[in-house]
């Protein structure tokens, strides 16, 4: 048991080693991830956000029946990528749970879906922004994973502003923008689907 979860002082920098959070040690934690072993408190989400995650997964899954080869579309599951440089085991774990993925039907296990990871969704929120376009942009794209979506509200989070593209370059390891879509996104892999801003929007 880790003695840091159980400190109730919130300025307590809590930390976890992939050991403890494989024995569950975060799973009373709701609305968090692991960034270099140290435990990341999320703020809680809009009405906006939560409606385009749903309805944009949705979407995409609808998509999918379409695609031909098997794939799977989830929203906010857990997956670790590449460990910190670090020689304390409690400063290496990185867990994201990205709002939506879709992945080939290999049997999911948190520490290598990342490997088969296809598409990766973001969707932004004032308290994510900088993440969602630095951090998990560079995290993604060193994992090998080929599409990455930032969804990017406006300031109020009362629309959606444009939905970013990112491709991997030539490198393998690092994103370019694909294309920067606005009102519409129009999605051809891994599977091909138009799905216009105003359905993800609307209450």
């Amino acid at each position: 048991m880790m003695a840091d979860m159980s400190a109730p002082d919130e300025h307590h920098e809590l930390r976890v080693t992939a050991e403890e959070f494989a024995e569950g040690a975060t799973a009373g934690l709701s609305d968090i991830e692991i960034v270099d072993g140290r435990v990341v408190r999320l703020m809680a989400q809009g009405p906006l956000h939560s409606r385009v995650v749903r309805r944009l997964a949705g979407s995409l899954e609808a998509a999918r029946r379409d695609a031909g080869p098997c794939l799977v579309v989830d929203s906010d599951v857990a997956a670790r990528f590449a460990d910190a440089d670090s020689t304390a085991a409690d400063r290496r774990l990185n867990i994201r749970y990205p709002d939506i993925w879709i992945r080939d039907c290999e049997p999911y296990d948190v520490n290598t879906v990342r490997d088969h990871l296809l598409l990766v969704v973001e969707v932004t929120s004032e308290s994510t922004i900088d993440v969602d376009i630095t951090d998990k942009r560079i995290q993604y794209a060193t994992a090998g994973i080929p599409c990455y979506l930032i969804v990017r509200l406006d300031q109020k989070e009362e629309r959606i502003e444009e939905i970013e593209e990112y491709r991997l370059d030539w490198s393998g390891r690092r994103y370019r923008v694909h294309t920067v879509h606005r009102r519409v996104l129009l999605v051809d892999d891994p599977v091909e689907a138009t799905i216009p801003f105003d359905m993800l929007e609307q209450p």
